[in-house]
């Protein structure tokens, strides 16, 4: 009879959730941590994004790994213990581990309990022969790793679906350089990165006609109300999402649709007619950019693979 693997609990507190939330409402403009999306149901959701018509970058990535396996396998090298920050459902991790050689260790790391659980649990089951040990924790900030029972020759950060975008640059550059500490001097990091292009495809991805990623966005702010018992009204806020293009990303935004008082923890916070407020930004790459944010951590672009119409890529990074 299998067990599930052993989780290392990590997660943070309430009184972590909240400040982040009052240190962001505090701002100007005013924003909210991203990282907070995924509760069971936000992690639900944006798995339902990623099978939406418009948002291309999950479908592209999968069949990038599928396709080009072989050749990242080999890049990479035998025996590696992966480690993936912000895991997720698992099915990009499922094609790495396939076409790694050996992989000795699988550590997912995520904010979500439940798609943590779920992902481990499965992966467990397929790859016997892999050991899983998942930690639930907020990959942003340093976590320690659980060590295989078995010897890695290397360790393999593995980073999809261009959660990379998601952070400023400076924070994007102390992730690179996290990622680099956790891979050694002999390690890589697998990076996949959403490239620069029209427009008009970038906002359609983020503003699917089904309104799933705006569902998604506004059950943000009932896990707020829930998880620190904040009073946002849901119906007062609207999703809106817009590529700005002098910044090379996506800024998603709840709008405030009137005047309004929100508060939490005792604390009042007024919003005007029309405010937005920054719940989340989505960086898009050229070779250029994601050189020199690699640079900056101490780590070089060594190899790479693009869909044919060079849309998404991913791309592998050592130390420099």
């Amino acid at each position: 009879m299998s067990t599930a693997p052993e989780l290392t609990d990590l997660h943070p507190s309430t009184d972590d959730i909240a400040g982040d939330v009052l240190r962001g409402l505090a701002s100007s403009p005013k924003r909210l941590p991203s990282k907070y999306f995924y509760d069971r149901r936000g992690s639900e959701l944006f798995e339902a994004i990623t099978r939406q018509p418009e948002y291309y970058l999950t479908r592209i990535e999968l069949a990038l790994l599928a396709e080009r396996g072989g050749e990242i396998g080999a890049a990479v090298g035998p025996r590696a213990h992966v480690v993936e920050p912000g895991s997720g459902s698992g099915r990009k991790t499922r094609l790495l581990l396939e076409a790694l050689e050996d992989p000795v260790a699988y550590t997912p790391i995520d904010i979500s309990r439940s798609a943590l659980t779920d992902s481990a649990g499965r992966l467990d089951r397929e790859f016997g022969e892999v050991e899983v040990l998942p930690v639930l924790a907020d990959f942003t900030r340093p976590v320690p790793l659980p060590a295989p029972s078995r010897p890695a020759a290397s360790a393999l950060v593995f980073f999809p679906g261009s959660t990379l975008g998601n952070f400023t640059r400076d924070e994007s550059v102390r992730l690179l350089a996290a990622m680099r500490a956790t891979m050694g001097e002999d390690g890589a990091a697998l990076l996949g990165l959403d490239l620069e292009k029209d427009p008009a495809i970038l906002e359609a991805a983020y503003n699917d006609a089904a309104g799933v990623t705006a569902e998604f966005t506004l059950n943000l702010l009932r896990r707020l109300n829930r998880d620190v018992g904040s009073d946002f009204d849901l119906a007062g806020f609207a999703h809106r999402a817009r590529y700005v293009e002098e910044e090379g990303r996506i800024v998603t935004t709840l709008e405030s649709l009137r005047e309004q008082d929100v508060t939490v923890q005792g604390r009042r916070f007024h919003f005007a007619a029309g405010e937005p407020m920054q719940v989340e930004q989505s960086q898009k790459y050229t070779d250029a950019r994601i050189a020199a944010l690699a640079a900056d951590a101490g780590l070089r672009v060594v190899d790479g693979w693009n869909d044919a119409r060079d849309w998404f890529g991913l791309r592998l990074l050592r130390v420099a």
